[in-house]
């Protein structure tokens, strides 16, 4: 990275570098072509499609660099500030790619300058000349140029190039042609052409509106980067596209479709003194912008390397080091020119501008993306000057995507999965750096806390909402069994929220504190990444507390919390005694109470859910039903079913067979009649022996309990059931409506 010593330049390096990219080759060479091809209105589609990516991107630069200081490396230095190194360094490399091929590219197109050169040739001597005679010794010059005068020179060079450009650009528009006074073109009889080939066109044409951030390059050598970066990307931008107008409106005015589809200097033929002006405008525009680009791709490499990314200390060093006399990046121009080398031998200026815009819109893409999550991340470090909207960001990001998949399928597929295997391949050797999961967490964080402000505001109001369970489970005994844990993650995997509370008993202090922050650490470790649990702890010397603590803080989904859910080991019933004692006060706040009996045997999940439901289970039946249904939806369960028995005397079967038959009937119950069983309770035959013997092997058995007979009875309401394996009693506060 630059330092500030070294910065020297203001906002008009920005605004030249800038402009004399977007008036580039492309506008020269290509822009006739493309009239030609698809009519005026149809570049006009172009620009506003095109302009669709740039002006967001524009904007989101200018916000995302009056954030915050902005050193060397331009639009790297944006992005790895923004998504973290690692990103970084991926979308880094592709970016350094696109610059390091776009100086072969203005390379490339410099060399149709001199395309009377190559005409006076095969004319005279009748052969035809490679364009590599002129591009070759170019770029070679090109370097040893960079390499010994650095940015300096590459500045200075700037101003002449951007006033031969004008000049050329004033004498096309002063020109006039035979056609423009014979043919009376005028926007009402203008044209679309040819839009299947719409997106050929674009690829070739996008590169031009690309330039708008070749000053951002240059952030290590600005004065202030958070003032001359917006002002001179913007200017050059919107400068550009309203050019960009005027010129297609000149070309379809001056020319024919077939003069400006064969003839690619055909501004040349329409600008006043055009043989001269044009193609020294060409030559001015393309060396200032392979100029701009060559000063701005070894500066991105140097960041890059400054960051350490690239796996071998040795390159990185190699890549970083600056002339001490005016802080160049000389080992990264050096590369720089060898990649621009290998394309400028290429020769096809065509196959290179597709790999540009490949790249570019990957990168503009990202920048769109950034500025986009931090509007709703709304962080309370980003605090930009300049402030650009959601919307234009996400359109920008959304149109760069959409633009990539209909210029080539096949090179978007190539752009993504290099980006992922770079991604990958950085990640691998510094995988203690901010990665790809910290992207979306702030933005993630303001829409979760909008929604439970919203859900909050709608239970307000007195709106219903369909039932669904969100519940707490408060256990000291984590480490001795998960069982709590497992059906807590069965019931929130897709319908329901559960939230796992481990209590360190004891009284809040700093080593309480530092104790259940260790405990959490472990507990989050032995869960795992596909648990759907909310994990926590809470510090409390007596159950009690920590019950009346948990019920009256809010669900993590912004719901109200509805159930409560205890265990014990039915090995010691002695825990029960705890639980029933905090029966009445869970149940002062209308919730649900599920006890949950744990028992060391396997649990068999392909024999199934089986729920028993007795005479008086009326309010408890349907809240049996409905956690069955949403515990079977876990991929735990798969394969398995649910078997519901229901208990009842013989003068009640037929009653208690119809009310079934409605539910199922009516469609309310996904289950068949298969699924039902009706049990008959002889005299003298205890519930609970009926059920010993039929779910001696469920794979988790659900009964409901009134609280009524667990006053009068206490647990032995909930005992004497040894042959079962893991039991749900539950208690509905109130009966739910199965829809």
């Amino acid at each position: 990275m630059n330092n500030n010593s070294g910065r020297k330049f203001g906002t008009a390096p920005v605004f030249f570098t800038a402009i004399s990219t977007i008036l580039g080759a492309i506008l020269f060479l290509r822009f006739g072509f493309a009239v030609g091809t698809l009519g005026f209105w149809g570049v006009v589609l172009i620009i506003i499609l095109g302009h669709m990516v740039t002006v967001p991107t524009a904007l989101a630069l200018s916000e995302i660099a009056t954030n915050k200081r902005v050193e060397g490396g331009g639009e790297y230095f944006i992005i790895s500030r923004s998504f973290g190194l690692n990103i970084g360094a991926t979308i880094g490399i592709a970016l350094y790619l696109s610059q390091a091929i776009s100086v072969a590219f203005y390379v490339i197109a410099f060399t149709e300058a001199f395309q009377f050169f190559f005409d006076f040739v095969k004319g005279n001597l009748g052969f035809t000349v490679p364009r590599q005679v002129i591009s070759i010794p170019v770029m070679f010059f090109l370097s040893v140029l960079i390499v010994k005068k650095g940015a300096n020179l590459g500045v200075k060079a700037l101003y002449i190039v951007v006033v031969v450009l004008a000049i050329s650009i004033f004498l096309f528009f002063i020109g006039t042609t035979s056609h423009a006074e014979e043919a009376g073109f005028n926007l009402a009889n203008a044209e679309f052409r040819n839009m299947d080939s719409f997106f050929v066109v674009f690829a070739i044409i996008f590169p031009a509106f690309t330039g708008m951030t070749a000053g951002v390059g240059l952030s290590g050598d600005l004065k202030s980067p958070g003032k001359s970066i917006p002002l001179g990307t913007l200017a050059a931008t919107f400068g550009g596209l309203i050019i960009y107008f005027f010129i297609t409106y000149k070309l379809a005015h001056s020319a024919g479709p077939e003069e400006l589809v064969s003839d690619q200097l055909i501004m040349a033929n329409i600008a006043k003194w055009g043989v001269v002006f044009i193609p020294l405008g060409l030559a001015a525009s393309t060396v200032s912008s392979a100029l701009g680009s060559v000063m701005v791709a070894p500066r991105t490499l140097q960041a890059l390397a400054g960051d350490r990314s690239f796996p071998l200390a040795r390159i990185n060093r190699f890549l970083n080091q600056s002339r001490e006399k005016d802080n160049e990046p000389v080992n990264a121009s050096v590369v720089t020119c060898i990649i621009a080398f290998i394309f400028v031998a290429l020769g096809d200026i065509n196959a290179v501008a597709q790999i540009i815009s490949m790249f570019f819109l990957l990168t503009y893409g990202s920048l769109c993306l950034i500025s986009f999550l931090n509007h709703f991340g709304s962080s309370p470090s980003y605090r930009p000057h300049f402030r650009s909207k959601w919307f234009i960001s996400l359109t920008g990001f959304l149109a760069a995507t959409w633009v990539m998949f209909k210029i080539s399928m096949v090179y978007t597929l190539l752009a993504f999965g290099t980006i992922i295997l770079i991604y990958i391949y950085v990640n691998s050797y510094h995988r203690n750096r901010r990665n790809l999961a910290s992207i979306f967490t702030n933005a993630i964080m303001q829409i979760n806390r909008r929604m439970q402000v919203y859900f909050q505001k709608k239970r307000v109001s007195g709106a219903e909402s369909e039932w669904r369970p969100s519940a707490i489970c408060i256990s000291k005994n984590t480490f001795e069994r998960d069982n709590a844990i497992k059906l807590l993650n069965w019931i929130s995997y897709k319908y329901g929220f559960g939230t796992y509370l481990h209590r360190i008993e004891g009284y809040y202090s700093k080593s309480t504190f530092k104790l259940a922050k260790a405990e959490l650490n472990r507990l989050i470790n032995n869960v795992g990444a596909d648990s759907s649990v909310y994990i926590d702890t809470i510090i409390s010397p007596s159950n009690t507390s920590a019950i009346a603590q948990s019920i009256q803080i809010p669900g993590i989904a912004g719901m109200e919390n509805n159930m409560i859910i205890f265990d014990y080991d039915k090995e010691k019933p002695e825990e029960l005694d705890d639980i029933i004692d905090n029966i009445e006060l869970v149940r002062s706040g209308n919730f649900d109470v599920c006890i949950l009996a744990a028992s060391r045997r396997p649990v068999i999940l392909r024999n199934g859910i089986h729920l028993w439901i007795k005479s008086i289970d009326e309010d408890n039946a349907n809240l049996m039903i409905l956690l069955s249904f949403i515990i079977l939806g876990h991929p735990d369960w798969q394969g398995s079913n649910i078997m519901i028995y229901d208990i009842c005397r013989e003068n009640e079967l037929k009653e208690v067979r119809q009310r079934m038959d409605d539910l199922v009937q009516s469609g309310r119950l996904p289950i068949t009649a298969q699924n039902i069983k009706y049990v008959i309770q002889k005299e003298g035959i205890k519930s609970k022996s009926i059920i010993n013997e039929y779910s001696a092997d469920a794979g988790l058995t659900v009964i409901g309990f009134r609280e009524e007979s667990l006053k009068h009875s206490n647990k032995e309401v909930l005992e004497g059931y040894d042959e079962l394996g893991n039991i749900l009693f539950v208690n509905a506060c109130s009966k739910k409506i199965i829809e």
